[in-house]
Parts: C-alpha cells; sequence; structure tokens
C-alpha cells in the first residue's frame, strides 16, 4: 500500500505542478508579462516544484536524508539516466551558450554544495545554515537576471498583442494545482518513510531508487520528446536547468527552512554528483554532443551508483 501511495503521490504532485504552472502563466499574460520571461521563470521554476514540494515537507518534518538524497539524487539521475536513455534514442547536439554559460553555471552550484558539505565535516558539524541557504538562492537570482538580460538583449520587439482576459479558471488552477503539490509532497514522504521503516533500510535508499526516478520522469520525457524531434538542444538544456533549480533553489530553500545536516553517506553523494557533473561537461565539451556509445556509458554509472545505493 505504501509503494502504491507513492506512486499515487508523485503522479500527483507532477499534474498538479502542470496545472500550476499553467494557471501561473495566464495570469502573467492577462498582466501582461512576456511570454519569454514566463517561460524562464514560472516554468523552470514549475518543473522543480515535485523536487521542491518533497524536500520542503521532509525539511519540516526534520527529514535530512530525504532532503539531501531529493536534491542531490535527482541531479545524478538527470544526469546518467536522463541524458544516457536521451543519448541512446539518438545524438545528442547541444548549443555553444550551454556549455560555456549554463553549464559553467551548473558545475559552479555543485561545487558550492561539496565545499558546504564537506567544510567542518571531520569536526561531525557540517551542515547548509539559512544563511548558506539564503546566499544559494542569491546565486539562483544572479543566474535567472542573467537569462533573463541575455534573452531581453537578443529579443527582437514585436507588435504588441491585446492582454489577454483574466480568467477564474487560471486561479482555480493556481489554487488546486497548489493543493495538489502540498498533498502530494506529504503523501510521498510519509509513504517514503514507511517503506524505509518496513524493510530496515535508509531513507536515502529509498529517495533515490524510488522517488528520485519518479520526479526526474517529467524531465526524461520532455527530453525524449525534444531527441525525437529533432531538437536535442532542448534535451540538455533541459536538464542543466533542472539541475541548477535543484541546487540553487530546491536544497537552498530546504535550508532556509531548517539547516540541512551531512552525513558521510550524503557528502559521498555529493562527491559523486560533482564528479559526474565534471565528466558529462567534458563529454559535452569534446565534440558539443552525446553519442549512443556515450549514452550506454551513463547508463552504466548509473547502474553501478544503484548497487552502490543498495550496498551501503
Amino acid at each position: 500500500m505504501s509503494f502504491l501511495l507513492v506512486i499515487i503521490g508523485l503522479v500527483l504532485l507532477v499534474k498538479s505542478a502542470d496545472y500550476f504552472v499553467d494557471g501561473c502563466s495566464d495570469i502573467a499574460k492577462a498582466l501582461g508579462i512576456p511570454t519569454l520571461i514566463i517561460g524562464l521563470t514560472i516554468v523552470s521554476f514549475g518543473t522543480s516544484a515535485p523536487e521542491a514540494a518533497i524536500s520542503i515537507t521532509a525539511s519540516l518534518k526534520g527529514d535530512n536524508a530525504i532532503v539531501i538524497s531529493n536534491a542531490i539524487g535527482s541531479n545524478i539521475c538527470n544526469l546518467l539516466l536522463v541524458l544516457g536513455v536521451c543519448g541512446v534514442a539518438g545524438k545528442l547536439v547541444t548549443k555553444e551558450k550551454v556549455v560555456t554559460r549554463d553549464y559553467v553555471y551548473a558545475i559552479f552550484a555543485a561545487l558550492i554544495v561539496l565545499l558546504a558539505g564537506s567544510t567542518r565535516f571531520y569536526q561531525g558539524s557540517s551542515f547548509i545554515s539559512r544563511t548558506s541557504g539564503l546566499l544559494l538562492l542569491g546565486f539562483l537570482c544572479a543566474y535567472v537576471y542573467t537569462l533573463i538580460n541575455d534573452v531581453l538583449s537578443n529579443h527582437k520587439p514585436v507588435k504588441k498583442k491585446k492582454k489577454e482576459k483574466m480568467k477564474i479558471s487560471s486561479f482555480l488552477f493556481v489554487i488546486f494545482g497548489l493543493a495538489g503539490i502540498i498533498i502530494g509532497s506529504d503523501m510521498v514522504v510519509k509513504n517514503a518513510q514507511d517503506i524505509a521503516e518496513m524493510f530496515n533500510i535508509s531513507h536515502s535508499v529509498v529517495t533515490i531508487s524510488l522517488i528520485d526516478i519518479g520526479t526526474s520522469l517529467p524531465e526524461l520525457i520532455t527530453s525524449l520528446v525534444a531527441v525525437k524531434k529533432g531538437e536535442t538542444d532542448l534535451a540538455i538544456g533541459n536538464v542543466v536547468g533542472s539541475n541548477i533549480f535543484n541546487l540553487l533553489f530546491v536544497l537552498a530553500l530546504s535550508a532556509v527552512i531548517s539547516p540541512v545536516v551531512f552525513t558521510t553517506e550524503s557528502l559521498v553523494d555529493i562527491i559523486f554528483m560533482f564528479i559526474v557533473t565534471i565528466i558529462v561537461y567534458i563529454l559535452i565539451l569534446k565534440n558539443r554532443n552525446i553519442s549512443k556509445k556515450e549514452g550506454i556509458f551513463l547508463l552504466s554509472l548509473y547502474a553501478v551508483y544503484l548497487a552502490y545505493v543498495f550496498i551501503r
């Protein structure tokens, strides 16, 4: 029953996040906010809503294992599983700006979290404080500002369209979407804890093996559709953007609510995430793409990581 409720919770989370984003986008359009800005802000935050909701709920419950495993494990899943599957499905090619700007931010974010996790670890008091969480959120604001500024500077002005009318349905989407996110995240966290206790395993094992794959499904589906349509640059851009938001928004916001304490297991996961981030960057930097062979390599790495998580 707990497994079933986790799956129901994940489905509710993802669908509710979609409705929430649609409602917010419609309201923003009615207020005359440009579509490009909506895409870079509301939609970007919306795709990280499931991870954010789970981490915030876990943070309020004081479950550090789920908070860290959700953010870090989701990034590992995106880099190895999502890009690996997409690489096997079709050659992934990316734009230069994703490599020179966005991925550099992703490495920077991973490095900051790694430093936060390793600082004073030998003293047994390593954690991301509320102050550090606010600092990470500040870096996210700087990244979003860079994106918006870049888009506006290269965007050709078009004839102003008539503002759309504010619809009651848009507000209902926001309200019910937000309610679904809250209910779904509570279902996922509560039942993940029950599963961990039932099998006498770490909460991080359930999070990495079940929740992270579930919350990464939207990125996987979106990226696969992009690959099939020949828009392969969107696949890598989608993963990179998601990873930045997972660290600078999801993990940071959780730390602001309640300081996130690091254990030996979580530090190993963070180190692995950083190494994988660098490996994928090297693969992309080499030819600006990820081939089928490299996709298989990434999937193999993910299988090894999952095996390690279960063994430990």
